[in-house]
């Protein structure tokens, strides 16, 4: 199922009107089940979400917390929380980076990521390199921002990249973890991801999100195609 859906090829003029209204697991059973997970783990986790936060702030400068502006269901922006694994003025010095390296230019149009990225700290490469520093955003699947399934949450600045995609794909809540994540995470192109998303949207259902959530443990733990 899975490896059927990371090749899959979407179609493009999509419409407000050809997006069903709800999709299987997207009414109130998922919601219930998201909020019920979302907030046991932010209780058996808090010891080791205080850990994190303490290690950040006494690593480097600034704060704990990271607040990003997100793109979320029907085009909503949210602010996604996030452990801070960056330096504070971390735009400031990927424009100087960009600007002085080409090839690193290159790459980031590609995939809108760096794999050697000078404003990482090395607290931040650790939390990233198991996926840590996204716990945080369990906080919010709880307030119904997120869903722990679900396309890639998108910068604002993004949307325009995604070649008018961004309709269908913002028609369900984004997700901590989603098919994106399990077939190749940091190792693909943004082209890609918004194909996987698009796969994931129209394939949706309850058992798809099961086996997600079930390999995301796996490619977490070996830190696969991690950045």
């Amino acid at each position: 199922m899975l490896e059927a859906l990371m090749t899959y090829v979407p179609t493009t003029g999509w419409t407000a009107a050809s997006i069903p209204a709800r999709r299987p697991g997207c009414g109130p059973l998922r919601r219930t089940f998201d909020l019920a997970v979302s907030l046991l783990l932010l209780v058996a986790l808090l010891p080791l979400l205080l850990t994190i936060h303490v290690a950040v702030r006494l690593t480097s400068p600034g704060p704990g917390i990271f607040l990003q502006r997100r793109v979320g269901l029907c085009g909503r922006v949210f602010h996604i929380y996030k452990f801070r694994t960056m330096v504070v003025d971390a735009d400031a010095r990927l424009a100087e980076h960009l600007a002085a390296d080409d090839l690193a230019s290159l790459e980031y149009r590609m995939f809108r990521k760096l794999r050697h990225d000078p404003r990482v700290t090395p607290v931040g490469a650790f939390l990233r390199k198991y996926s840590l520093d996204e716990l945080p955003q369990l906080l919010n699947v709880a307030l119904g921002d997120m869903s722990l399934v679900g396309p890639r949450c998108y910068l604002p600045e993004e949307v325009p990249a995604m070649e008018g995609h961004d309709l269908e794909i913002l028609s369900v809540l984004p997700g901590i973890t989603g098919l994106w994540q399990v077939s190749g995470r940091n190792g693909t192109t943004f082209a890609e991801r918004v194909r996987l998303d698009i796969a994931y949207v129209r394939q949706s259902s309850v058992l798809l999100d099961l086996r997600i959530l079930l390999k995301t443990v796996a490619v977490v733990l070996t830190a696969r195609n991690a950045c």
